[in-house]
């Protein structure tokens, strides 16, 4: 085989290992609140259907289930406090494009009110649907 009929294979690889690699430092950014486990002891472990690896899996599925709990807020949490429009405030912000009508002495109708939370500055938590979702995830 060719030497340059390899390199997609060696691209995929690379490619998956970069995003298990991201995957791993995003969820053990959080991790460092993880509380130590206490094992049981081998004496305690009940010898009727119940082995010892179960004891064990029951005893830290709390804990493992907590630390990544933590590690998922921790690590969204950041996300959500970015500036969506980077133009936001200045005079070149594409985004900054209301447009109202008002017929006859009814009330104005405008747009400014779905793009103001965007062209404020405003974050993925400042937006009224978004950001009560991303409060749930974050805590």
């Amino acid at each position: 085989m060719a030497l340059h009929a390899r390199k997609p294979e060696r691209r995929v690889l690379l490619r998956a290992g970069l995003t298990f690699t991201a995957l791993g430092a995003a969820l053990g950014a959080g991790a460092g609140s993880a509380q130590a486990v206490s094992l049981p002891p081998a004496a305690e472990v009940p010898e009727q259907g119940v082995s010892a690896l179960q004891a064990v899996g029951e005893t830290a599925a709390p804990a493992v289930t907590s630390a990544l709990g933590t590690s998922l807020a921790s690590s969204v949490a950041p996300v959500t406090d970015l500036q969506l429009d980077p133009l936001a405030g200045t005079g070149v912000d594409p985004l900054d494009n209301a447009v109202g009508t008002q017929i006859a002495d009814f009330k104005p109708v405008t747009t400014a009110i779905v793009t103001d939370p965007i062209t404020s500055g405003g974050a993925l938590s400042d937006l009224p649907v978004v950001g009560s979702v991303t409060k749930l995830v974050t805590g």
